[in-house]
């Protein structure tokens, strides 16, 4: 079963092309890692699918009424700011208004779901905690469990490991996965190729204003590419201990 369907989308932002004639689709169960060089247009892209800037083209999210939407994908942004001095709970608990309105009591489901997520991202201890008080990777993980209380089948995370510490970094990796095996699936844009190989089911590299290759990780993360798109060195290859991505040396331009 589809989650998301794209076909030829493009974007282009201060008319300057972004991103040409895109086409990608998540089934459920996967995880799938966007990855690419800084300005390959990743963030652009993931806008683009939720309908949240101008495009050509089709994206079945964009084509949604907004409280379908909701239902559908959890949308965890790369800003991580955090304006309002709430409480950590309350703040997660944001992620359960697709199914109640904002001045109905949250029921035994929205309290469950939301300490669920607590527990997922390690802050069941920060639950009473004002949301600004939080350092920038608790902020982050504050976040990551916003989305997963909306109980989506589809999350989609714009580098939801960035600024989190080795543990949580693959604590949330592993719930990623783990949700997937329940299946839901998770599109992500991330830096981290080593994490990538090792946790995503597929790879889609971006790059040239286009995508470039999109398969498992050892189809994508071949030494042409990774020469071509992130001028590297490097190699990957599958071990007892799982997939391994190793970079040698930065190649002259």
């Amino acid at each position: 079963m589809s989650l998301l369907s794209v076909k030829q989308l493009s974007v282009s932002l201060s008319q300057q092309k972004i991103i040409s004639g895109a086409e990608l689709q998540i089934a459920k169960g996967e995880v799938v890692g966007l990855i690419g060089p800084n300005g390959a247009g990743k963030t652009t892209l993931m806008r683009a699918i939720l309908g949240l800037i101008p495009t050509v083209g089709h994206s079945s999210l964009a084509r949604l009424s907004e409280d379908a939407r909701a239902r559908a994908v959890a949308w965890m942004p790369q800003d991580r700011h955090i304006a309002w001095p709430i409480e950590v709970q309350s703040l997660i608990m944001l992620g359960r208004l697709p199914y109640r309105s904002y001045s109905r009591a949250p029921s035994a489901a929205d309290q469950q779901a939301v300490q669920a997520a607590m527990q997922q991202v390690d802050l069941v201890g920060f639950a009473k905690r004002r949301a600004t008080e939080l350092s920038v990777g608790e902020r982050t993980r504050a976040l990551i469990a916003r989305a997963l209380a909306q109980q989506t089948p589809l999350l989609m995370a714009d580098e939801p490991i960035a600024g989190l510490d080795p543990a949580h970094q693959m604590s949330t990796m592993q719930t990623f996965v783990e949700l997937a095996q329940r299946g839901n699936s998770v599109f992500l844009s991330i830096h981290d190729l080593g994490l990538a190989a090792r946790y995503c089911s597929r790879l889609i590299l971006l790059g040239e204003q286009k995508i470039i290759a999109d398969g498992p990780p050892a189809e994508v993360l071949t030494p042409n590419n990774l020469a071509r798109i992130f001028g590297i060195e490097a190699y990957f290859e599958n071990t007892a201990h799982g997939r391994i991505f190793q970079p040698l040396r930065v190649l002259a331009p």
